[in-house]
């Protein structure tokens, strides 16, 4: 009798915890929570090697194309950014071909105003569309996380307010990644390598070490055309991005550039800038927070002389 009783406890014991498991399943599914970046693509295999696709349209003209040029090139992240005029059938498409070579695409979007409290409900918009479409995709269709271009500092305001325009932008970072957490989607955004010259107002920390925190890593453009001269731009953020547990991708550049040869490789060629990352992956391995690099940007490293 005592053995049955024990067996009946144990019976309801388990239909309850049953119960409990699926209504949290629901509940998570009605708060239309996402899969992580680990869920969607599995861990990256190695470094990250990334570029940027500015051309959305680029993924309804000519989708393989770009994924053989990814292929080819070894890359196994694409920054791609949200244009709402490119209907959702060929996100899927290209999400679900592009995992199915283990490659990553990253929802991308910001531009300059982003920095601005004033530009609040433009970064909302992206989110809703990003958190809509991660809703309604099925799994492998799913980006694997957010990549921020915001760049304030070409702002006009930068140069007449900087305090203020560092103040709102820490206040759109701040909402961007509380969203982005809500959506259990990761946020990486692109820096620029001598941000760590500026102050946060009223405060001794730097603005990139306030940046590196905040987000789950970096992109650090550390745009030059030497492994010596990549790596001392990037040093600190990847010294201060081991200290705090954070990744850096660092970048490049492959644009012309009227800011001098120095700027990128467009003038050297695939082949040198190879050498050149080989050269620069020594010497930031050392560094726990270096993740590779990424390569600014698609179009422009498909057409560089070899």
């Amino acid at each position: 009798m005592k053995s049955k009783k024990r067996y009946q406890f144990i019976l309801l014991i388990s239909c309850f915890m049953l119960f409990v498991g699926n209504t949290y399943v629901c509940k998570a599914t009605a708060l239309g929570s996402v899969d992580s970046y680990e869920t969607i693509h599995g861990t990256v295999q190695g470094s990250v090697r990334a570029t940027w696709v500015w051309d959305t349209t680029q993924i309804q003209s000519n989708p393989q194309l770009v994924l053989k040029f990814a292929t080819t090139n070894k890359i196994n992240t694409i920054y791609l950014q949200m244009n709402r005029d490119v209907k959702l059938p060929y996100y899927t498409d290209f999400i679900r071909k592009a995992r199915e070579k283990n490659i990553a695409v990253d929802v991308m979007d910001g531009r300059p105003a982003w920095g601005l409290t004033e530009s609040r409900d433009q970064i909302t918009d992206f989110l809703d569309w990003v958190e809509a479409y991660q809703n309604q995709v099925e799994p492998n269709e799913k980006f694997a996380g957010i990549h921020l271009d915001i760049e304030p500092h070409v702002h006009p305001e930068w140069k007449t307010n900087q305090a203020s325009v560092i103040t709102q932008w820490q206040g759109n970072v701040q909402y961007i990644v509380d969203r982005a957490a809500r959506m259990k989607m990761p946020v990486a955004a692109d820096l620029p390598f001598w941000l760590d010259g500026y102050k946060i107002p009223g405060s001794t920390m730097n603005v990139s070490s306030w940046m590196i925190r905040k987000f789950d890593s970096i992109t650090i453009m550390a745009y030059r055309d030497t492994a010596a001269a990549i790596y001392n731009v990037a040093k600190d953020e990847l010294d201060e991005a081991s200290t705090l547990g954070k990744t850096v991708s660092i970048a490049v550049e492959t644009k012309q550039s009227k800011e001098g040869d120095f700027i990128t490789f467009y003038e050297e060629g695939t082949a040198y800038m190879e050498a050149q990352l080989k050269l620069v992956e020594k010497m930031a391995s050392v560094h726990s927070s270096f993740n590779g690099f990424s390569v600014h940007e698609y179009s422009s490293w498909e057409t560089l002389k070899k």
